[in-house]
């Protein structure tokens, strides 16, 4: 028989903001799956469900993700990859693949699961929604993301000044997720449209790693990957 590959979202940071369903499917998981760093350090999602996870009692396999936009070369690792996942599940054992945030959103497990369709089709995925960043950033900020008829978008940040500010200007709110690499342009565009105090930027939100910055000490700060601007409007 063969086992079930489970996507489990363990939200932004904070350990008790994982659901009820994803803890069960855990706990009831033979194996767990999570994003593995090449330099041997614990990735975001697995330090996010230490507390819940006994790796004395679980199998834990530990998956590096290409970093590289070569398309021969991610699809020769996203293969290997896939195939580890697979050796687990025709054991018959149910894997869990953990990501932060929600698997369905901006997350490695779209991919995933999108190859284990492909290749093995006979295998059965089963999704647990997570809470998201720029949900934890509302919370965090108590900031209304929407309200009434007003739209919200969530967009990656990318040094395309004119998108950036095209995004600005016809939304009520927007996520800019993958903010870190671009954050000077994105002051630029802020401060271009009047918006810079309108901006909120948080750098792994509501984990104990948290920082809420002010926008006026971004310039040239070298930022962690996992921060995100709200501009509300």
């Amino acid at each position: 028989m063969i086992g079930t590959l489970y996507g489990l979202g363990v939200g932004p940071g904070d350990p008790e903001l994982i659901t009820v369903k994803a803890f069960r499917r855990l706990k009831e998981s033979h194996v767990i799956a999570y994003p593995k760093k090449r330099q041997g350090s614990k990735s975001y999602a697995h330090k996010i469900i230490d507390v819940y996870v006994n790796p004395a009692e679980k199998e834990m396999l530990g998956l590096v993700f290409p970093m590289t936009k070569d398309p021969a070369i991610l699809n020769e690792q996203w293969m290997r990859t896939v195939e580890k996942v697979w050796e687990k599940l025709q054991e018959g054992k149910d894997v869990a693949f953990v990501t932060e945030g929600d698997p369905l959103l901006y997350s490695t497990f779209i991919h995933m699961m999108k190859m284990m369709h492909e290749e093995h089709p006979e295998v059965e995925v089963q999704v647990v929604p997570g809470i998201s960043s720029f949900n934890g950033a509302a919370s965090r900020l108590a900031l209304p993301l929407a309200d009434g008829d007003d739209h919200v978008a969530i967009i990656p940040a990318t040094g395309n000044r004119k998108k950036m500010k095209q995004a600005l200007e016809q939304h009520d709110c927007v996520v800019f997720i993958k903010v870190a690499k671009v954050m000077d342009v994105m002051i630029d565009v802020l401060n271009e449209l009047g918006l810079a105090e309108k901006a909120s930027v948080i750098t792994k939100v509501t984990s104990d790693e948290e920082v809420v910055w002010n926008i006026n000490e971004l310039h040239n700060v070298d930022l962690e990957y996992l921060t995100l601007m709200v501009v509300r409007k």
